[in-house]
C-alpha cells in the first residue's frame, strides 16, 4: 500500500464528517528551485561501490548519487513519512541494505519530528517501516558488520517535551522486533552509539539530556543524566565510563572508536568551561584523557558535536562543527578545513581510500577525491529550507522567501524569464536581508524589495544589487536577555507591505511599526501585542551553553495582515499566542485570541478575507510545546467568536501541525492548508478537508500565495512549488461531481515564448506555454475527441486520445491543396475515470513533413483572442470558452494585435508553401524511384535526367555543409518567422515572393 493509500484509508476509518475525496491526481505540482541544497545533517557512503553516498536531509529527505555526487536523486519520497532524517547506514556485507533513523539530531526550533526507522533491501528502491514510530529524534544508527540484521538505535527522543520511549534499541531480527536495552528517564535519551570494529558485542553509547522549549535550549544535565555507556556482551549489561571525563554537568557526547586500532576511543563532549572538548581513551573506555578543550569542538553543541576518525589513522581527527577542523596528531592541535558551506554536521571517509569522502553541512553535501581540497557542488540538491513566499508582479512573476543557512534571502521565477545555458542555478538572485526573510518585492516595483535579517529591516535595489538599512531601534539584540530589550525581534520577523499603498510597510517587533518612507522614519503604532510572561523572558541555553541568536526570543509578533476590503484594518500574531486586531490603524487594539485556543503557540499565519471585511483565518503551531495538533480557526466578526476548522476528525489528522491557512481570492469558502506533512484542501469553508498532497514530497509546508490562478507553496526542505492554474477548483462542480462528464472552463492564458533555455534536466521544472484544460469522467471511456475553435467556431486542431479513432474521423488530406483539418492522436488526452488535465501548446497546423510523427507539428502559436474547447465524450459534446492574451513584455515592446496578426498570416503562407515543397520533392522522389525501374527505356530514362535536375534544386545534396537548396530555404524563413513575435521584415516578405516564384518555375519544368 502506498503512502497516499494508507494516508486516505486512515481517514477514511478516522473522519466523522462524511468526506467525498476527490481524486486530484491529474492536478500536479512543480518545483522551481532553488538549486542549492539545505540542510544535511547525515552522510554515508559504500565502501564497496566508490561512487555511491547518501544524503540524509533535515527536511528533504533522503538522496543518493551513484556518480561521486555529480547528481542526486531522491529515494525516500513516497515511502517515508517524515523528511527529516537522523541517521543511514549501509551494511557493510551488502550494499543493497540500508537503514535509516528519521529525525535530525540537531534540535533547531523548526527540527521536524522523527517517525521511526527505514529499511531498504534494493539500495534505497524501495523502504519498509520497521518501527520506533514514537521515539523521536535519532542520533545513530548502526549495523553489526557479520549480520545485518542486528542493528542498534540511538534514540534521543521527542524535541520538545519528555517521552518515555528515548534509549538505546536494538533488534536481531531486521527490525521484526526491538528491545530497549538501554533506558535512562523520559527526559534522557542517547545521541550517539558505537560497536567496538573486530567485536560488535563491544558497544559506547552517549546519554543526552535535551528537550527544546519555544524560549530556551535545555542541553545537559547531571553525570546521572548524561555520559558514556559501554556493554560488552550485546547490551545485556552496561556500566558507566566515568574515568578521566567531566563530574559534574555534561551535555551532548559524540564518539569515535578506531577501525585500526580498537583501544582507541574519542569522545567530543559539551561541558562547562575548562571541561569542554575532546576527550581520547587508549584502554576502550577505561580511562580517558582530556585532549584538547578548543572552544570550536563544541560551537552550538546541541546544533553540531560530530567526531570522527580517518579508517586508516587514530591521529587523524576530524570535528564537524562550525567550522569544521581536522586533527593529525590525536586532536592536540587543530586546522580549519576549507568546504562550501559552513555549520557542518557529518563526515564519512571512505575505508579503502580515506582521500575520498563526503561532508555534510548547512549547504548540503559535497564529496571529495582528494582528501577536502576540492569538492562537489551543491547546487544540485534542490533541499531548500523556505520560511515563506512571496509574490512580485512582473511577468513572468518571481517567487521571495528566507532560505534557511543561506547568507541572503533569494528570489527564483515561476517561468524561464530569459535565455540563460544553465537553468539549474543561474536564476537564483539576491534579493537582500538574510537566512530568516522575509523578502517582500514592492508592488509596482519589483526591483525594490523589502527584506528582513533577524530583525533587521533592509531596502534591497535589485538593479544595483546594494540594500540599505533603516533597523527599528538600531540596536544589535543578540545575545541579550529578551527582557531587557527595547525591541523583541523574532529571529523570522514579519514585514508585509499595506495591500491599500505600496509605500505603506509594517515590521514587527512586540510592537507593530509602521513607515510610509522604505523605512527612513518608523512609527510605533500599538502596544505590547504579545503575552509577554516574564518566566519565558529568559537567556537561551541551558544549563552550560549559552545561545542566543533570536530563534527564542519568544513574545514577539510572528505574523502581520492588513485587510484588502478596508485600510487600516490590521491584524496580528505574536508567537506565544496572541491575536489582535485594530479596526483604526493602529489607534485602538483588541485581543481577540481564541477563547478555547491552549495558550502559547505560534501564530503562524493570518489570513484576511477578500470576500467580508469581518471574516479573517488562523493556523497556530503549538509544537514546540510538545502538542502537535493543528489549529485552524476562522472568525466571521473580527476576532469576537472563533470556530475550529481542525477537529481532528474532519479530514486533518490531529499530528499534522498548522503552518499555514490561507482563503482563495476568487472562490470563498475555497481554503488551503499547509501543515508539518503536506497539503489539505477544504471545499466548503473548513467544515472538512482533503488532502490535496499529489505529487508533493512529504514536508512542511510553510506558506501559501494564491497570485494569477496559482497555488503556490514554500517547503522547509524542498524548496518552492506551483501547482498552475486552479481555476477548476473554483467550480462548484469540483466539490460534487454528477455521473455525467464536466468540462471544466480554462483560465485565460498568456501567450508566452519560451527562450532559449538549456535545463540541466529534470530539475527545475518549466513546463511548455499551454492552455491547461480540465476536465471529469464519471466512468473510463474508450475514446476522446478535444477540439480547439476560433472565435467564428472552426476547428482549427483536432486532438484523439486514441489511434482507433482515426478510423472513424475525416482522414488529413494530402493532396496538393492541403486542407486545413488538423487532426493527431495524443495519449497525454487521457479517458481515465475521474479528473483528468490536458495541455493543448496554443499550436496550429505545422508544414507537412515526409516523417508521420513530425508530419504537422511545430505549427505557429495562434494569436491572442477568444477560443473554445470542444469535448466530446461517447455521444456528449461540452464546450467552453477561454481567452488566449498576450505576453506583456511583447505589448510593451511595442507590438500591436495588429502586428501579430499580419505575422500570423505570413506564418500561414510560409507553411503551406513549405507543406507544398516538401510534397513536391516526395512526389518527385516516389517518381524518380519509379522511373529506375524502367530506365532501359529512352523515353523513362530521359524524364529520369530531368527529375533529377529538378530534385538537385529542391533538396540538399548529401554529406557536410551542403549547399542549402529551396525546401531548406522556406524552411529557413519558416523559422524565421515563427521565432519571436515581431513585425515582419520587408527582406522576408521579398524572399518568400522569390521562394513562391522558385517552386512555381520548378513544377513547370517537371512536367
Amino acid at each position: 500500500m502506498t503512502l497516499k493509500s494508507k494516508f486516505m484509508f486512515a481517514m477514511l476509518l478516522g473522519i466523522s464528517i462524511v468526506v467525498v475525496a476527490q481524486d486530484f491526481e491529474a492536478l500536479k505540482y512543480r518545483t522551481v528551485g532553488p538549486s542549492r541544497g539545505g540542510r544535511v545533517t547525515t552522510v554515508t557512503g559504500v565502501a564497496m561501490e566508490p561512487g555511491t553516498f547518501y544524503l540524509g536531509a533535515s527536511g528533504g529527505g533522503v538522496w543518493k548519487t551513484l556518480d561521486y555526487g555529480t547528481t542526486w536523486n531522491n529515494v525516500s519520497d513516497g515511502f517515508f513519512d517524515t523528511p527529516s532524517i537522523g541517521a543511514i547506514q549501509v551494511a557493510d556485507n551488502d550494499p543493497n541494505i540500508v537503514y535509516v533513523g528519521t529525525g535530525s539530531d540537531g534540535l533547531r526550533s523548526n527540527v521536524i519530528s522523527g517517525k521511526g526507522i527505514y529499511k531498504s533491501i534494493d539500495g534505497g528502491k524501495t523502504w519498509d517501516h520497521i518501527g520506533l514510530k514514537n521515539v523521536g529524534q535519532i542520533g545513530a544508527v548502526e549495523i553489526d558488520p557479520n549480520n545485518s540484521n542486528v542493528v542498534w538505535v540511538a534514540a534521543i527522543g521527542n524535541a520538545f517535551k519528555s517521552n518515555p520511549e528515548r534509549g538505546v534499541y536494538k533488534t536481531t531480527d531486521g527490525g521484526e522486533n526491538w528491545e530497549k536495552v538501554l533506558f535512562i528517564s523520559d527526559k534522557v535519551g542517547f545521541a550517539d552509539i558505537e560497536l567496538l570494529p573486530g567485536n560488535p558485542n563491544v558497544i559506547y553509547a552517549a546519554a543526552w539530556k535535551a528537550e527544546r522549549k519555544p524560549w530556551t535550549i535545555i542541553s545537559g544535565g547531571t553525570t546521572d543524566e548524561g555520559g558514556i555507556y559501554k556493554s560488552v556482551n550485546g547490551g545485556k549489561d552496561w556500566i558507566k565510563l566515568k574515568e578521566g571525563l567531566p563530574k559534574g554537568t555534561i551535555g551532548k557526547i559524540d564518539l569515535a572508536v578506531s577501525k585500526v586500532n580498537s583501544s582507541i576511543v574519542y569522545a567530543v563532549i559539551e561541558a562547562p568551561k575548562d571541561e569542554q572538548g575532546l576527550y581520547k581513551s587508549i584502554d576502550q573506555g577505561k580511562t580517558f584523557e582530556h585532549i584538547s578543550d578548543d572552544k570550536r569542538l563544541v560551537n552550538r553543541p546541541f546544533y553540531y558535536t560530530n567526531v570522527e576518525l580517518d579508517p586508516t589513522n587514530p591521529d587523524i581527527v576530524y570535528s564537524n562543527a562550525n567550522p569544521l577542523i581536522k586533527s593529525i596528531d590525536g586532536g592536540k592541535t587543530w586546522k580549519e578545513m576549507s568546504v562550501p558551506h559552513g555549520d557542518n554536521h557529518d563526515i564519512w571517509l571512505n575505508p579503502n581510500n580515506p582521500n575520498l569522502l563526503i561532508q555534510a553541512n548547512d549547504g548540503g553535501a559535497n564529496v571529495s577525491f582528494n582528501g577536502g581540497k576540492t569538492w562537489s557542488t551543491q547546487f544540485n540538491q534542490p533541499t531548500a529550507e523556505l520560511y515563506q513566499v512571496e509574490v512580485d508582479d512582473q511577468y513572468p512573476y518571481w517567487l521571495y522567501a528566507g532560505q534557511q543557512d543561506n547568507y541572503t534571502t533569494i528570489a527564483v521565477p515561476s517561468f524561464p524569464p530569459s535565455a540563460v545555458q544553465s537553468a539549474g542555478s543561474s536564476w537564483v538572485i539576491n534579493t537582500g536581508g538574510c537566512e530568516t526573510g522575509p523578502a517582500v518585492p514592492k508592488p509596482g516595483n519589483h526591483n525594490v524589495v523589502y527584506a528582513n535579517c533577524k530583525g533587521r529591516f533592509g531596502v534591497f535595489n535589485k538593479l544595483t544589487g546594494v540594500e540599505k538599512s533603516y533597523y527599528v531601534g538600531a540596536s544589535n539584540i543578540y545575545g541579550h536577555n529578551p527582557k531587557d530589550l527595547k525591541y523583541r525581534f523574532q529571529r523570522v520577523a514579519p514585514v508585509h507591505v499595506s495591500p491599500h499603498n505600496p509605500d505603506v510597510v509594517y515590521h514587527g517587533s512586540q510592537y507593530l511599526h509602521k513607515t510610509d518612507s522604505d523605512g527612513y522614519e518608523w512609527e510605533t503604532i500599538s502596544p505590547d501585542l504579545t503575552a509577554f510572561e516574564a518566566d519565558k523572558q529568559v537567556i537561551s541555553g541551558s544549563p552550560i551553553t549559552r545561545d542566543i541568536t533570536g530563534e527564542e526570543y519568544y513574545s514577539t509578533l510572528y505574523s502581520i495582515r492588513e485587510s484588502s476590503l478596508q485600510e487600516g484594518l490590521i491584524w496580528t500574531g505574536s508567537n506565544d499566542g496572541v491575536v489582535s486586531v485594530t479596526k483604526d490603524g493602529g489607534k485602538t487594539w483588541q485581543n481577540v485570541t481564541p477563547k478555547k485556543l491552549p495558550k502559547g503557540g505560534r501564530v503562524e499565519s493570518i489570513a484576511t478575507s477578500g470576500h467580508d471585511v469581518g471574516t479573517a483565518y488562523i493556523a497556530v503551531d503549538r509544537h514546540l510545546l510538545g502538542d502537535p495538533t493543528p489549529y485552524l480557526y476562522k472568525t466571521s466578526d473580527y476576532g469576537a467568536s472563533w470556530t475550529l476548522l481542525s477537529t481532528g476528525m474532519n479530514g486533518i489528522p490531529s499530528d499534522h501541525t498548522a503552518r499555514v491557512l490561507r482563503e482563495d481570492p476568487v472562490k470563498p469558502g475555497l481554503l488551503f492548508a499547509g501543515t508539518e506533512y503536506g497539503m489539505f484542501v477544504s471545499f466548503n469553508d473548513g467544515k472538512s478537508w482533503q488532502s490535496f498532497q499529489q505529487n508533493l514530497p512529504v514536508t512542511p509546508i510553510t506558506d501559501i500565495k494564491i497570485f494569477r490562478g496559482d497555488l503556490i507553496l514554500s517547503t522547509m526542505g524542498r524548496g518552492f512549488w506551483i501547482l498552475d492554474n486552479i481555476t477548476s477548483l473554483r467550480d462548484a462542480v469540483m466539490a460534487n461531481f454528477a455521473a455525467t462528464p464536466y468540462l471544466f472552463k480554462p483560465d485565460k492564458t498568456i501567450r508566452y515564448r519560451y527562450p532559449r533555455v538549456r535545463s540541466g534536466g529534470a530539475f527545475p521544472k518549466y513546463p511548455r506555454t499551454a492552455v491547461l484544460i480540465d476536465y471529469y469522467l464519471p466512468e473510463k471511456t474508450e475514446g476522446l475527441k478535444l477540439e480547439i475553435l476560433d472565435a467564428n467556431q472552426n476547428a482549427i486542431t483536432t486532438i484523439l486520445s486514441d489511434s482507433t479513432l482515426l478510423k472513424s474521423s475525416v482522414k488529413e488530406e494530402e493532396d496538393m491543396g492541403l486542407s486545413t483539418i488538423f487532426r493527431f492522436v495524443n495519449k497525454k488526452l487521457e479517458a481515465k475515470k475521474g479528473l483528468n488535465r490536458f495541455a493543448w501548446d496554443l499550436r496550429e497546423k505545422g508544414p507537412w513533413h515526409k516523417e508521420k510523427k513530425r508530419r504537422f507539428k511545430n505549427g505557429p502559436m495562434v494569436i491572442p483572442g477568444k477560443y473554445s474547447v470542444r469535448l466530446t465524450v461517447g455521444n456528449e459534446i461540452l464546450t467552453q470558452e477561454f481567452e488566449i492574451i498576450p505576453d506583456p513584455r511583447v505589448t510593451e515592446d511595442g507590438i500591436t494585435g495588429d502586428h501579430m496578426l499580419k505575422q500570423h498570416k505570413m506564418q500561414g503562407e510560409v507553411a503551406q508553401l513549405l507543406s507544398e515543397a516538401r510534397q513536391f520533392q516526395e512526389s518527385l522522389e516516389k517518381e524518380l524511384k519509379a522511373l529506375k525501374k524502367k530506365k532501359d527505356n529512352a523515353e523513362a530514362k530521359e524524364q529520369m535526367e530531368k527529375t533529377k535536375n529538378v530534385l538537385a534544386k529542391l533538396k540538399n545534396d548529401e554529406g557536410a555543409y551542403p549547399q542549402q537548396m529551396l525546401v531548406s530555404q522556406i524552411s529557413y524563413i519558416y523559422n524565421m518567422v515563427t521565432g519571436a513575435d515581431q513585425a515582419i521584415g520587408k527582406d522576408v516578405v521579398a524572399r518568400y515572393q522569390e521562394l513562391k516564384g522558385q517552386i512555381a518555375l520548378l513544377k513547370n519544368e517537371a512536367k
